[in-house]
């Protein structure tokens, strides 16, 4: 058998050291060290780092937004499954639309994805809330085309959909949005559904050293 730390505190603390040993975090502002900790964390891969890009102010103000009560919106249930619901500061709402009935039957009449027929589901509920995408580049190309037609504005988006097919494109198309949308996104193809939770969790509570996950 081979001999391996099993006390989850341990497994922690040399964790984030080593993350904050192998990551580059030189340039990026204070508000965005926890998000770019937590990324790593959940994929192992210090690099991405330099692909992360942001609009000024983005991650304060989705703490802000989350010690509100903000809700989050997420394109996918893995997104959603993701979010640690104790660390959320004010029992935020979690909400995925992917597989209710009616998004099925909106991807079904427009041949879509059921992904971007569930962002037609969220017009009442953008106003003032954290939207987190971590799997279709199509839910966000989609919600970029809502916020063009509504005066709605969420208090920030975290775009981490991946793949082949949309997935640089929609995040470069929501890195130069008209809008003035606070923005988290990690540019090219990678990125999904952990990163965008583990994004949402950054902002929810601080990456403390003890913590034991």
């Amino acid at each position: 058998m081979a001999d391996y730390i099993c006390d989850p505190s341990e497994i922690y603390r040399q964790s984030l050291a080593a993350i904050r040993s192998e990551t580059d975090l030189s340039r990026l502002p204070g508000d965005m060290v926890e998000v770019a900790l937590r990324l790593v964390h959940a994929c192992a891969l210090p690099e991405i780092v330099s692909d992360l890009v942001w609009s000024p102010g983005a991650a304060d103000a989705g703490r802000r937004s989350l010690n509100r009560g903000a809700a989050i919106l997420c394109d996918g249930e893995m997104t959603a499954n993701g979010i640690i619901r104790d660390r959320l500061p004010r029992n935020n709402e979690v909400i995925c639309t992917v597989n209710e009935a009616k998004a099925k039957t909106i991807a079904r009449e427009r041949g879509t994805t059921r992904s971007a027929a569930g962002v037609e589901l969220w017009r009442s509920r953008i106003e003032g809330n954290v939207i987190a995408i971590g799997t279709a580049p199509t839910a966000l190309f989609r919600l970029l085309e809502i916020l063009g037609e509504t005066s709605e504005r969420p208090a920030l988006v975290l775009g981490f959909p991946v793949g082949f097919i949309g997935a640089a494109e929609s995040k470069e198309a929501l890195s130069r949005n008209p809008f003035e949308v606070p923005f988290i996104a990690l540019k090219g193809r990678k990125g999904g559904s952990a990163l965008a939770a583990a994004a949402v969790n950054a902002l929810a509570a601080p990456f403390a050293p003890e913590e034991p996950r």
